[in-house]
């Protein structure tokens, strides 16, 4: 029995959401649904999560003392990371001192940054990864990217959607490379990862979900992305079984080296049938969007099941499906859309707008979901309807 909906229960149960972004907004819909009470939490006023949830707060999460002080007055009964970018020492003190942080403060704590994750898969688990080296300062750097050799992927160890990551073609990037390292990562200047360079057919995303009743996998989701952000997403990608095999292998193997229950996003590079571990995210996915159209429970309805410890049964995939972001340049906090209408007119077709309250420079303002017989018709839908699309920044059609 779930101990969020028992009898000797007297009022809903209080869900701490640490990230207000487009994730968030979908999965605080789901706790809605279910009559659940949700404060969300960002950096900045008025986020998408915040727009649907019963309560907001502004506050700077990296910051532990401002994150403890919230937790501690609101005591919430579930804290819900949304984002890497949180103080998860924070997190580990308060799942010491009784609190239930999704899926666990270790998964948190080890997937804030590149390097818990990584040494955790390759060096206790034994998954296969691209060769890598973690450096501090321009010298050692230097060094690694000699040692690993070019093509070459660097990144900072705290970041996400792509900001601060380079692949290193040439050695007289070097010095750019690095300072945009230092500059874009999430938590500012620090540590950074260079990577091998991998060769891949195509690259997926497994949504893996730990829960009461064990362990369930969506149908593998592949994606394309661009500027280490997603562009594309589409499930079913099809693999060999004993690929698929593999993958969930893998997949079963880190998120229960985590702990916790949750949806768990697990990515992976595919070449041939060599699949290589790539990252895992302990929440939603954003290639995971694709969810909302092509099953019958989605990834934030999966997630928030599994951290009530509700029962999910077989989840059942409709047919081939596709999403893409809407992306839009400019600055400014005037933002409108037209054409959407003409984006709707096939069967099989949805749009979600975030209603983020400003931009500045390139940002994911929506996601067109498409779905069809055939994923070749589901792709054509969803470019049809990004075309259709125009986005408005002060007045202005963004680029």
């Amino acid at each position: 029995m779930s101990e969020y909906f028992s009898q000797t229960r007297q009022q809903p149960a209080k869900i701490l959401l640490l990230g207000s972004g487009e994730l968030g907004k979908e999965f605080t819909l789901e706790a809605q649904r279910m009559g659940l009470y949700v404060v969300a939490v960002d950096r900045y006023k008025n986020a998408p999560a915040m727009q649907v949830a019963n309560e907001s707060r502004v506050i700077d999460m990296l910051d532990a003392l401002q994150l403890a002080k919230l937790i501690n007055a609101e005591k919430p009964d579930l804290i819900v990371p949304e984002i890497e970018a949180i103080a998860t020492k924070a997190l580990v003190k308060a799942e010491e001192a009784g609190f239930n942080v999704v899926p666990s403060a270790k998964a948190a704590d080890l997937t804030l940054n590149r390097k818990g994750i990584r040494c955790l898969a390759a060096e206790e688990l034994g998954l296969e990864t691209s060769a890598y080296r973690f450096v501090d300062t321009y010298k050692s750097f230097c060094q690694a990217v000699k040692d690993i050799g070019l093509p070459c992927v660097v990144k900072p160890v705290i970041s996400s959607s792509g900001k601060g990551q380079s692949i290193v073609r040439e050695m007289d990037q070097l010095e750019a490379t690095w300072q945009l390292s230092q500059e874009a990562g999430r938590a500012g200047a620090g540590e950074v990862i260079v990577e091998s360079f991998i060769k891949y057919d195509f690259e997926i995303t497994q949504l893996t979900v730990q829960h009461a009743g064990g362990v369930s996998f969506c149908e593998p989701i592949g994606h394309a992305q661009e500027s280490g952000d997603y562009i594309e997403s589409w499930q079913p990608q099809a693999l060999t079984d004993t690929t698929l095999a593999i993958v969930r292998e893998m997949s079963e193997k880190i998120t229960a080296a985590l702990g916790g229950w949750g949806v768990f996003g697990v990515e992976f590079f595919i070449r041939g049938e060599d699949v290589i571990f790539s990252e895992v995210s302990p929440r939603p996915h954003d290639t995971g969007m694709v969810t909302m159209i092509s099953q019958d429970l989605s990834q934030f309805a999966l997630h928030l099941r599994a951290i009530l410890g509700l029962p999910i049964p077989a989840i059942k995939n409709y047919q081939p499906s596709v999403s893409k972001p809407l992306l839009a340049n400019g600055k400014g906090n005037q933002i409108s859309f037209s054409g959407v209408d003409n984006a709707l007119t096939q069967t099989g077709t949805q749009v979600r707008l975030f209603g983020k309250p400003e931009i500045n420079g390139r940002r994911r303002l929506g996601v067109c979901l498409a779905t069809a017989r055939s994923l070749s018709a589901a792709r054509k839908k969803a470019t049809d309807m990004v075309s259709a699309i125009n986005v408005h920044i002060d007045g202005n059609t963004s680029s």
